[in-house]
């Protein structure tokens, strides 16, 4: 029986996770010259079409070349949850490996990970209007509403800090929705764990201030290549708006305050970059969390290398 026989009969499934700017899908377009492989995006902003160049989303010639699944599959008007994805993924590598290929989970969405790998509570879906409404108190004062969740979910507080805004703004919806915590929730029968087995590496970089240096020069030149003109053209669409989720994405609100003139264009480019960082920190922090991970310093090996690692890896599996 061969390799990739082997690792179907034993439904794994790699998941390459890191954070933004770490050359994740660099390193899965690689393997991808070495096994018979399907990419399945694990990105919350890749989901959203006409966001091509803020999300570093891969080439029409990458999307030709190796298949590629939960990209370009929601308008930027539109919510996607975490239980959503988790049903998207057993789906399609259920349908991947009957195309007798290794499905590989690509990116950097750790909150999709964690629900892949832990099962879901039934929480609600999203509200846009009652999210808008504590989107806005945390962009007043994130501490006010890190009191908020204090008051009516201490246990949440505790894990969230002020300056998450995703999860501090979801812990209090779902309260307001359901008049139950975050915490009574985690504490109920999970649900939706996959159909499979997941390989885990992670790449971390040892070295921070390079990663920050390859933040900032990445999204310099997705600057230079059209990206406030990307944004201007969401603006102009009229059903879009800077609390929408889709428009909280790192880079789209700074790109839309200097449109707006809040912003000039250096403050611009100063916030976008530290909203890059803040959020490369929080991946770092969940990756670091991981049990069963094999980490890859990106930035002290070539691909080639970080290729074999990754062919290692699943050869142990046999």
């Amino acid at each position: 029986m061969s390799l990739i026989s082997k690792l179907i009969d034993k439904r794994i499934c790699l998941a390459i996770m890191g954070p933004t700017a770490s050359g994740k899908s660099q390193l899965s377009m690689a393997l991808a010259n070495e096994l018979p492989i399907e990419i399945i995006s694990v990105d919350s902003a890749l989901i959203y079409k006409q966001m091509d160049i803020g999300t570093a989303k891969p080439s029409d010639s990458e999307l030709e070349a190796v298949p590629h699944h939960l990209i370009n599959t929601h308008d930027a008007a539109e919510s996607y949850s975490a239980s959503e994805f988790v049903e998207d993924v057993k789906r399609i590598a259920e349908e991947v490996f009957l195309r007798d290929k290794i499905p590989v989970l690509v990116g950097g969405t750790m909150m999709y990970f964690n629900a892949l790998q832990k099962g879901m509570s039934d929480l609600p879906s999203a509200d846009e209007k009652v999210r808008a409404k504590w989107q806005q108190i945390w962009q007043a004062s994130p501490q006010a509403l890190h009191a908020k969740l204090t008051e009516v979910d201490p246990e949440s507080a505790g894990r969230i800090h002020p300056n998450d805004p995703q999860r501090l703004v979801r812990a209090l919806e779902v309260y307001e929705l359901t008049g139950k915590t975050l915490t009574e929730f985690r504490r109920q029968p999970k649900r939706g764990l996959p159909n499979f087995n997941l390989l885990k590496i992670a790449l971390i970089p040892e070295d921070r201030s390079t990663l920050h240096r390859q933040i900032e020069t990445r999204f310099l030149q997705m600057v230079d290549q059209g990206f406030l003109n990307e944004v201007k053209q969401l603006m102009q669409r009229g059903d879009l708006d800077v609390e929408m989720t889709s428009m909280r994405s790192v880079g789209y609100r700074q790109a839309w305050m200097f449109l707006e003139g809040e912003y000039d264009y250096q403050m611009f480019i100063d916030k976008a970059v530290v909203a890059t960082r803040q959020l490369a920190k929080r991946q770092l922090t969940w990756l670091r969390k991981e049990d069963n991970v094999l980490v890859i310093d990106p930035y002290s090996s070539d691909l080639s290398e970080r290729v074999e690692l990754c062919l290692e890896l699943l050869k142990s599996q046999l």
